[in-house]
């Protein structure tokens, strides 16, 4: 994303609308609604109606994203979205904002992080805050911390020692591109991928040695594999997950301070709780640390 689960698709697009009717949740941060809450598998926090936002259309929360992305949007198309951790972070501000539904769109990562999209309220897809990308968008309030991830076969032996000995895969403007080219530095230029499941792909089928991307993305993808594929290491990045708001926005503040009060009241480490470790099969801080050698 980061950088985020981001493949990278050929065009814009707004494709079908995950609409679903807003549930009151309990009046104090640590308070859930009773049954579930209506923004589809998601559980809502806090007060509905505690915060005001103008969104770009009345009574809906447009969110831009990149699918598929396993653990933070479950379902791989807007229209089959039910949950993860990005997707109900973007319903609780909904439901904070005392909005009926939450309309998702799938756009490219690329367009994404280049400030190239229109029309949307707030955009998530595990986007790593960087200062060249903070020259072309408007960031949010972090909302994740983040490493990067080494992806192998389960049976490659790959280690911290000899991971410049490998061949090296990465996505298309994601930050693991500068970070494999300018610290790692294999002994064979990185191959650069257009998204996140031909990189997995080139992993899997031996094109590649080892895949590097953001920790939590890459346990979701071992996850998925059947246990062909593994995530064997991280290297700390000191990145962060952030939303991206249109440039013009009147209601990023006071989306901040909802994320500040969700990082505050519980709402965030739910979340993670809820989608992340069961959702990719692990919890990103148990997978061994790593450091260049």
């Amino acid at each position: 994303m980061p950088t985020l689960n981001k493949g990278l698709l050929a065009s814009l697009t707004a494709l079908s609308v995950a609409l679903v009717t807003g549930c009151s949740g309990g009046s104090t941060g640590d308070e859930a609604s009773a049954d579930g809450g209506g923004y589809g598998e998601c559980e809502v926090y806090g007060e509905a109606g505690s915060i005001s936002l103008e969104p770009v259309t009345d009574g809906v929360l447009t969110v831009q994203t990149t699918l598929p992305s396993p653990g933070w949007w479950k379902g791989e198309t807007p229209d089959s979205i039910v949950g993860g951790y990005e997707y109900c972070l973007a319903a609780n501000i909904a439901h904070r904002a005392g909005l009926d539904a939450v309309e998702v769109e799938n756009v490219s990562f690329d367009a994404l992080v280049a400030g190239q999209t229109q029309d949307f309220d707030i955009a998530m897809a595990q986007i790593s805050v960087t200062p060249e990308r903070e020259k072309v968008v408007t960031f949010s309030a972090p909302y994740f911390d983040s490493n990067l991830g080494v992806l192998a076969p389960a049976d490659a032996d790959v280690t911290e020692d000899d991971i410049r000995e490998r061949t090296v895969g990465v996505q298309l403007g994601t930050t693991s591109v500068a970070w494999a080219q300018d610290q790692l530095k294999p002994n064979t230029e990185p191959q650069l991928f257009q998204d996140t499941t031909s990189m997995v792909t080139a992993v899997s089928s031996g094109v590649v040695d080892v895949a590097v991307q953001d920790t939590a993305i890459m346990l979701g993808f071992a996850k998925n594999s059947g246990g062909t594929l593994k995530v064997v290491g991280q290297f700390e990045s000191g990145e962060k997950y952030a939303a991206i708001y249109p440039k013009d926005s009147t209601s990023g503040e006071t989306m901040n301070q909802a994320i500040d009060a969700m990082r505050q009241d519980g709402t965030l480490d739910e979340l993670s709780a809820t989608w992340l470790g069961p959702e990719l099969g692990g919890d990103p801080a148990t997978v061994p640390v790593w450091s260049l050698r």
